[in-house]
């Protein structure tokens, strides 16, 4: 494996502005763009692709493909077929994995399969030939060609160009019913079926996307937790991630980021002030928060040691671009007798994307949320061959396939909510992208 370094780009702005020129290109094929605190990372140009379909899966590498049925859990099938992938090739830029998890993932883990469709994939996932991490010390290009390296110094060298000129769209229109779906929550959580779940509503978008401009643009009026951005298979993606589903460090820490509770911000400074007060002091929204914490918390100790879960930052107002969100964060360290992948078992869905309890909600997400989710609330996945797991929650992000490019939002649901107050909020969510939707032209 070859390595080379560079200088890096100066801010996370110019980091984000190289790899979009990289995804820009067309030379790297598919590609997964990520930013966690500290570091871009682009990973590119797969070496092995998983796919997991609800029945089948198929594994691309050396040139071969087999596609067969699986039983059993969709996270010990990845597993083991990544531990099989990294042992044959040796020839992988890092042996980092990268990709993402749908939310029908979750399916199996409370015997909802029965709501899914034959062909629905649940994942996809590469081990890539390329990897390139950009941090503020300097640029680390792994597994690239001399041609490829010095293209990619000259990329890394080159002037940000002025940001593009957006399309912005509507979000305020409705045709998937929502405030009838929440109210037909409302009336099931009253009759105890559920305690809270999150709803969610699919705006289409009426012309073709630039995805690497967007995320350009995006990420300069967004304040993520993690960015992405992705082209797989037939799905492109970007977007700016509120929270972390789980992540697991090379200690054993397990941490995960419930948000829940919801205002709008970046309308000035009085009116962000005025939001932030009433949702501190809102009993709706801190209910909804404290509930959240409560099965965070129960998640993490399944697989934590006895005694180590702690909670810090409880409550807290974290800013994510046109919204302010309560948030807190759960930790624990993880037993000896528990991995990295029953840790993203456990949490996943996200409580904050999913409901409570998870099982009742997640049944009521495929009755009444009118369509697949896919990546909608699934995760952007890393897993490193020293154990080192991230997955960051897909939220406030625009999808795309040949046919179509869309967005999607979710409002928590519980029984003192009101239709009209959720689909606010779901255009709150909204509008941190909606703005910076770039149009694609031919010229490109």
């Amino acid at each position: 494996m070859t390595t080379t370094e560079f200088a890096a780009p100066g801010t996370t702005a110019d980091q984000v502005a190289a790899v979009s020129r990289l995804a820009r290109s067309g030379l790297f094929g598919e590609y997964v763009v990520y930013e966690r605190p500290g570091a871009v990372v682009f990973a590119a140009d797969p070496l092995a692709t998983i796919e997991l379909d609800t029945d089948r899966i198929r594994v691309i590498a050396g040139g071969r493909v087999t596609d067969e049925p699986w039983t059993g859990r969709p996270v010990t099938v990845l597993e083991r077929t990544l531990d099989q992938l990294r042992m044959s090739d040796p020839t992988a830029a890092t042996g980092t994995v990268y990709g993402w998890i749908g939310f029908e993932f979750c399916a199996h883990s409370f015997d909802a399969e029965h709501h899914l469709a034959p062909g629905i994939q649940l994942a996809h996932l590469m081990l890539p030939r390329i990897e390139v991490v950009l941090t503020e010390l300097g640029t680390t290009v792994a597994g690239a060609s001399d041609a490829e390296s010095a293209y990619i110094a000259n990329v890394l060298g080159t002037p940000a160009e002025p940001m593009p000129t957006a399309r912005p769209i509507d979000v305020t229109l409705d045709e998937t019913g929502y405030r009838e779906r929440v109210s037909t929550a409302i009336g099931e959580i009253r009759n105890g079926q559920y305690d809270k779940v999150i709803l969610s509503r699919r705006v289409p978008v009426p012309f073709k996307v630039d995805l690497a401009e967007t995320y350009r643009l995006g990420r300069a009026h967004n304040t993520p937790a993690r960015s992405f951005l992705l082209r797989l298979g037939s799905l492109e993606a970007a977007g700016f991630s509120p929270e972390l589903v789980v992540a697991v460090d090379l200690d054993g820490t397990v941490t995960t980021e419930p948000l829940a509770g919801t205002r709008a911000f970046g309308r000035g400074r009085d009116s962000d002030s005025a939001a932030r007060t009433d949702l501190e002091s809102d009993p709706k929204e801190i209910v909804e928060h404290a509930v959240s914490v409560r099965a965070s918390c129960t998640e993490v100790a399944t697989v934590a040691n006895p005694g180590t879960l702690t909670v810090t930052d409880f409550m807290s107002v974290r800013e994510r671009g046109s919204v302010q969100h309560l948030a807190s964060t759960v930790q624990g360290h993880l037993s000896p007798h528990h991995t990295p992948w029953d840790a993203l078992e456990v949490l996943f869905p996200s409580v904050t994307a999913s409901g409570i309890p998870k099982r009742p909600s997640v049944d009521a997400i495929f009755r009444l949320d009118n369509s697949a989710r896919s990546l909608y609330s699934g995760a952007v996945l890393t897993f490193s061959a020293a154990g080192e797991l991230e997955a960051t929650l897909v939220l406030r992000a625009v999808y795309q396939t040949d046919d179509s490019t869309w967005l999607r939002a979710g409002a928590g649901v519980i029984a003192q909510s009101t239709p009209a107050r959720e689909f606010e909020e779901t255009c709150e969510k909204l509008s941190s992208v909606s703005p910076y939707l770039v149009p694609f032209t031919v010229s490109e």
